[in-house]
């Protein structure tokens, strides 16, 4: 099992570190620091602008001192990796794409089976999650693990032993969610679930093992809802949500559904983008 773990050093990609261990126990890990402009910590630039004689020197002392910075930083992560159980590397890299894309284009360059990345948020998506974490799952080519740093004690418990919950609809996405699920936990219970919601997809042509009412209400959020609940009662590890494949542009293409589930729970989501 190989992961590539987006690192910052703050309280979420620490809480990725721990959740993602959990669910992945000795991983060989790659804990990557993106460095994009301006480079360097804020302090940091304003102490070398006190201290250098000119712009030449500035530039030269931010690019030089802003490595090492990164270098220090990065190597927490992969310490705190490395007691989590995991096998860690760390990779420092430059991008003038900023870290979402940055990470996207990391994990197209290695093939992990998953990125993993911290949610800082109240929930887990968009403005909840943060616009790295939306970029990330938006445009990864790889299985996306989204880890809350809001989660509470119990939900923590389940993430190192709670089952697998499957989101399914019938759909080729859900088919290679389900198919991941099994892939990268298997030593986990996997526990399908459809949620009877009306649509044109028969949910029972794809014989989940359990299905569930949709919430009151219409739209994949009353959708959404009923499944996170499911994963409540279930005290789910970790819940699993495809895509619809991707665009043109070789952007995944979320689904209403899967959005609305990261923007529901704080548990860690899978997101298995499509083929």
């Amino acid at each position: 099992m190989k992961v590539v773990l987006g690192y910052d050093g703050s309280l979420a990609a620490n809480t990725a570190i721990s959740g993602g261990a959990a669910l992945f126990p000795g991983a060989e890990a790659v804990v990557v620091y993106l460095c994009t402009p301006p480079f360097g910590s804020k302090g940091l630039r304003a102490r070398l602008r006190h201290s250098a004689r000119n712009v030449d020197e500035l530039i030269d002392l931010v690019d030089s001192e802003s490595e090492g910075e990164a270098a220090r930083l990065v190597d927490t992560g992969v310490i705190l990796a490395r007691a989590a159980g995991w096998n860690p590397e760390a990779l420092v890299k430059r991008t003038w794409a900023g870290e979402g894309l940055g990470l996207a284009q990391v994990a197209e360059q290695l093939e992990p089976d998953v990125l993993i990345v911290g949610a800082r948020g109240a929930g887990a998506s968009d403005s909840k999650l943060g616009s790295v974490s939306d970029l990330v799952v938006h445009h990864a080519p790889r299985p996306v693990l989204v880890v809350s740093q809001n989660m509470i004690s119990a939900e923590y418990e389940a993430v190192s032993d709670g089952p697998v919950v499957v989101g399914v609809d019938g759909s080729e996405g859900s088919e290679r969610a389900l198919a991941a699920a099994g892939a990268l936990f298997p030593g986990r219970e996997v526990v399908s679930v459809g949620v009877d919601d009306g649509s044109a997809v028969d949910v029972a042509a794809a014989q989940p093992g359990h299905r569930v009412p949709r919430f009151r209400g219409s739209g994949a959020g009353a959708t959404a809802d009923a499944l996170v609940a499911f994963a409540e009662d279930q005290r789910a590890g970790v819940v699993v949500v495809g895509s619809r494949g991707r665009s043109a542009l070789k952007k995944v293409l979320l689904g209403s559904v899967a959005a609305a589930t990261l923007q529901r729970t704080y548990r860690p989501v899978l997101v298995v983008p499509g083929g």
